[in-house]
């Protein structure tokens, strides 16, 4: 029988993507003992002023020049990500160390410390050196499938998790970045188009107004592909109170995160969608029967 704890190792690309993605989920694992680590692989350093109210006057924004603005913004986003950490409840955050590399075809994807320009061997190693530290047996990261919003730095967070994933346990690979350890499970984050039409409609039925456009109703899903579902209904607190913590990225005001409270979102969705796209503990699923993150897991320690 395994010893070891159960640990959820989680990849992202900027400050505020925890919050957005997975924070239910993680609070909840977090809550019944599994230990929960975030590796956040950029500062944020490009991310622009979201909430017009700080802008107004008597906050920290009002009246100053863009550069300044940019300025303050950087400085805000590392104590943003603990605040919004300690929400969530990770056990750990690892910062990865790499600059934001801004949105795609711009001045920042130049900058020779951005995320984009980053050896990509070096990077995996970078990862595979916390896999192997934390002994984290599920990986979760973005998706092979990143159509909707291709941001340099998500695609590459997937193309180093991949990698990290196979090279961690293998002894070939970094032999200097500690005792290989091979990953059981990893995931791929989702926003399911089934959860879009069901926030949808609990906004329209609750006299508001919906912030998902035709765009995103017609856009396709890939609700095929989902295998688990975690229920979290009890923990929906997870995502208001972290989204909140990135006070400079997310407006307290927008409809898109905070059209519904934490219980009409409980009924509406109680789920958070996750595709398993490796496993070493067992088959993939062919539905979205799997309800635990862990399952093959704990059964392969017992």
């Amino acid at each position: 029988m395994s010893d070891l704890p159960l640990t959820i190792l989680t990849v992202h690309a900027h400050p505020d993507d925890e919050a957005s993605k997975g924070a239910p989920t993680l609070a909840r694992y977090h809550a019944e003992g599994t230990t929960t680590v975030l590796v956040c692989c950029t500062g944020g350093e490009e991310g622009d002023l979201q909430n017009p109210s700080l802008r107004e006057p008597g906050q920290p924004f009002h009246d100053l020049t863009p550069e300044q603005e940019r300025e303050l913004v950087a400085s805000m986003r590392a104590p943003e990500l603990a605040a919004s950490a300690e929400v969530i409840g990770f056990d750990e955050v690892v910062m990865l160390g790499y600059r934001d590399s801004g949105m795609a075809d711009t001045e920042p994807n130049e900058h020779p410390d951005c995320f984009h320009q980053a050896d990509l061997d070096e990077a995996v190693g970078r990862l595979v050196a916390i896999i192997r530290r934390t002994r984290s047996q599920v990986i979760i990261t973005y998706g092979d499938d990143q159509k909707g919003y291709p941001h340099p730095d998500h695609l590459r967070v997937h193309d180093i998790s991949v990698l990290a994933f196979d090279r961690a346990g293998d002894a070939d690979w970094y032999p200097d970045l500690g005792e290989p350890f091979a990953p059981s499970k990893m995931y791929y984050s989702v926003w399911a188009k089934e959860r879009i039409l069901a926030v949808h409609e609990a906004i329209l039925a609750t006299g508001g107004e919906s912030p998902f456009t035709d765009e995103w109703l017609d856009r396709p899903g890939q609700d095929h592909r989902i295998t688990t579902k975690i229920d979290v209904r009890d923990y929906q607190w997870a995502r208001t109170g972290a989204l909140r913590a990135h006070a400079t990225q997310v407006d307290p005001n927008a409809g898109f995160w905070f059209g519904l409270t934490d219980e009409q979102m409980a009924e509406a969705y109680p789920w958070e969608d996750w595709i398993l796209a490796r496993s070493n503990v067992g088959p993939i699923p062919d539905d979205d029967s799997e309800r635990d993150l862990f399952a093959g897991v704990r059964e392969d320690a017992s």
